[in-house]
Order: C-alpha cells, then structure tokens, then sequence
C-alpha cells in the first residue's frame, strides 16, 4: 500500500507559478511510476505529467509542456510538480498519483493509477 499527501494549492494570478509537493510512504518509492492528474468542475481527471522511478524518463500532456517540470527527491520520497506561467484554464484539483511497478507510462497516463492522493486546489485568476 501507498500512502500519498499533497500540499502547496492555492489561488495565483495568470502568469504566476506554484510548487505542489507530494509525500509518499509505504513502498519503496524509487520502484514506482509517480505523477500528476488534475480534474477541473465538470471534466473528467486528465494526465499530467508522469515520471519513471527507476529511469527518471518525463512524460508531459501537450497542454502543460514547457510550462510544467515534474521531479523527485527519492531520499524524502517526494514528488514535486514545478508549474510555471500559470494560465486560468489550469484552474482544477490536482492529484498526486503513484503507479505500481511494472506498469506503462502509457497505462498510468490513460488507464490511472494504482494510489491516489486526496487532491489539492490549484486556481488561477485572470
């Protein structure tokens, strides 16, 4: 089992950057696909970014590159979503997400993930 707890959502105004945070514990945390789903009201939660444990290989959703970076401090077991020239339209709950080992990035990206954390509150302002 994996335990995951977000922090760092809030309100920024267009153009602005936020860092979100996500600890894990449970697993080895290193063995794992680790990523980021956001859900705006309304719509179904989409893939964000994803990033291989045992490779460091980055996956971006067309919407968020060069405008997100997704990274991992394994000895704190944490992943961070760096997210930069924030646009209204990224306003949504965002979701810090683990996949288990063995799985895709594509799987993880399109099917879900295996753990979910409970969501924090990203909203930009125009």
């Amino acid at each position: 089992q994996v335990q995951l707890v977000e922090s760092g959502g809030g309100l920024v105004q267009a153009g602005g950057s936020l860092r979100l945070s996500c600890a894990a514990s449970g697993r080895t945390f290193s063995n794992y696909i680790m990523g980021w789903f956001r859900q705006a009201p309304g719509k179904e939660r989409d893939f964000v970014t994803g990033i291989i444990g045992t490779s460091g290989s980055t996956y971006y959703a067309d919407s968020v590159k060069g405008r997100f970076t997704i990274s991992t401090n394994n000895a704190k077991n944490t992943v961070y979503l760096q997210m930069n020239s924030l646009k209204p339209e990224d306003t949504a709950v965002y979701y810090c997400a683990a996949g288990s080992p063995g799985r895709s990035i594509y799987y993880f990206s399109t099917r879900g993930a295996d753990y979910w954390g409970q969501g924090t509150q990203v909203t930009v302002s125009s």
